[in-house]
């Protein structure tokens, strides 16, 4: 058996075992409630920088297959845990947990009170934190955390984005989208998107922050022709490709440190083209209507997270990844309408502008492998674009 040590910067240190790559690894450590979905979770390039330790005590039972990924490769930094399954059973198989994150460089360790931790970061914030699979003692692996700078104010979309634009040519979704059913209350329809039968697809530019693959899979599936641009692209350059409309997806970090997409949504809000962003898609409008952003105390990681649609009174489960949030405080009420709000810290989850075709939400409608409440988000976005004059 070989030990890993874990190092946090108030100085806690804990043994365990190791698994995954022998290797030590500096990163903020955060923590997931997700009872499922372990490898939607290691390849979201939302956890850049970041540890991810599972609450959810039994991990690895389910292996690796090709299909769930949500990117190229994991994107974390290190994975945590209490119990890694000793058995992979899963028809969908192709490798196990820890032999894949040792392909990829990717350090683990289990066997530690992920209770006690979890409590930790909740209560005291989220920390820096490192981990050596590869025998480096504790004093070491502190010096590597007291002297790693952290992601306050960093770029790290620069880490994740695609290097040159490209079209989706990716499955449609079939097997991962639902149909978007109508929510009692709400003022949308059931949408069944009929652009794939009449083959008149409408052009989508969806820059590239750390886009997760199941949010291209939902815009083909409503019927998007969808073109991926990097992340400093430039508004410009967007418009050039005459969309329907602009889809500002997920990411890592800081949106603090991203002026230059800050002044891309900016001209492309003033453009009037349908915007429609995710998470720190959501942030960047925010910031771009003038609002500050700011870190929450340890952040929402987890497939259960309550939210509240504000014009209809209805409560959606969501998907989360985010330690950054939106100060409603700044927005201006005659131009901005806050539409969605978290029930467990009333932070804001998603506005709209009142004039123009802009909408957002912190959350992820698309979230694999679920909750499935918000895919009516989606729905929303063709609608808009459908109803945009040319």
């Amino acid at each position: 058996m070989t030990f890993a040590t874990l190092a946090l910067a108030d100085g806690t240190v804990l043994t365990g075992q190791a698994f995954g790559a022998e290797t030590d690894s500096v990163f903020e450590l955060v923590f997931n409630t997700s009872m499922t979905g372990y490898q939607e979770i290691i390849t979201d390039p939302s956890y850049r920088g970041q540890g991810v330790l599972f609450t959810a005590s039994h991990i690895g039972n389910v292996g690796i297959n090709l299909e769930d990924d949500e990117s190229a490769a994991p994107q974390v930094s290190a994975v945590v845990m209490r119990a890694l399954s000793p058995v992979v059973s899963n028809w969908r198989a192709s490798a196990s947990l820890t032999d894949w994150l040792g392909q990829r460089g990717i350090p683990g360790i289990s066997g530690v009170d992920t209770r006690f931790l979890t409590h930790k970061l909740r209560d005291g914030g989220t920390q820096k934190a490192a981990l050596s699979t590869c025998g480096t003692p504790p004093e070491k692996l502190l010096q590597l955390v007291r002297d790693w700078p952290g992601l306050d104010g960093r770029d790290m979309v620069k880490e994740v984005t695609c290097a040159e634009p490209y079209r989706w040519n990716g499955d449609e979704g079939n097997r991962w989208v639902e149909n978007v059913k109508r929510l009692p209350g709400s003022s949308v329809d059931q949408f069944k998107p009929d652009n794939r039968k009449t083959g008149k697809l409408l052009n989508v530019i969806a820059y590239d922050f750390g886009i997760k693959e199941n949010i291209l899979r939902h815009l083909a599936s409503y019927g998007a022709d969808v073109t991926v641009v990097p992340a400093d692209t430039s508004a410009a350059e967007a418009l050039a490709l005459h969309p329907d409309g602009v889809f500002l997806s997920n990411g890592p970090g800081d949106p603090a440190g991203l002026p230059y997409a800050v002044a891309a949504v900016r001209e492309l809000i003033a453009s009037g083209v349908p915007l429609f962003g995710i998470c720190l898609g959501h942030q960047l409008i925010g910031r771009a209507l003038g609002a500050a952003t700011y870190r929450l105390k340890f952040g929402h990681h987890g497939g259960n997270h309550p939210v509240q649609h504000l014009p209809s009174g209805n409560v959606l489960i969501t998907a989360q990844n985010h330690n950054y949030c939106v100060s409603p405080a700044d927005l201006n009420p005659d131009e901005v309408e806050i539409t969605y709000k978290s029930l467990n810290d009333d932070s804001l989850e998603g506005l709209r502008l009142k004039n123009k075709p802009v909408f957002s939400v912190q959350f992820h409608p698309e979230a694999a492998p679920g909750p499935h409440d918000a895919q009516r988000l989606f729905g929303e976005f063709f609608q808009m674009m459908k109803a945009n004059p040319a």
